[in-house]
């Protein structure tokens, strides 16, 4: 039972960690909207998380589990060449937000449960 605990909170401290940086190359296209010839990048969250769950120590991000940062594909041209789509990163930014919040309270009622199960065992 500890073995399936300890890989359920691996398994999603693992994708608190990508949320994370997910969100921080998200502000980062955010930052540089109008920045000429910027490309916005991003990731694709569920490949890099069977990535690093199936490479990565637990608590850890290593590099070779990293993200692989893609160029977004941009919805339309600009004159300065720069593939900012705010729409996108606005509606990318809140979606990931929220995901992370959710990852969050998961492990943390996890822990909860596995708390109150430890003190009704040695209450019993």
């Amino acid at each position: 039972m500890l073995d399936r605990l300890t890989q359920s909170l691996n398994f999603h401290s693992q994708a608190l960690m990508l949320r994370a940086e997910r969100q921080r190359v998200i502000a980062s296209n955010i930052a540089n909207a109008d920045t000429p010839g910027y490309q916005a990048r991003d990731f694709d969250f569920a490949q890099a998380l069977r990535d690093a769950t199936s490479r990565a120590a637990p608590g850890t991000l290593s590099s070779s589990a990293a993200p692989v940062l893609r160029y977004a594909v941009p919805s339309q041209t600009s004159a300065d060449s720069n593939t900012v789509d705010m729409d996108r990163e606005r509606s990318a930014f809140v979606e990931n937000s929220v995901k992370y919040e959710s990852t969050l309270r998961f492990i943390n009622g996890s822990v909860r449960t596995m708390l109150d199960a430890m003190k009704g065992h040695n209450q019993g």
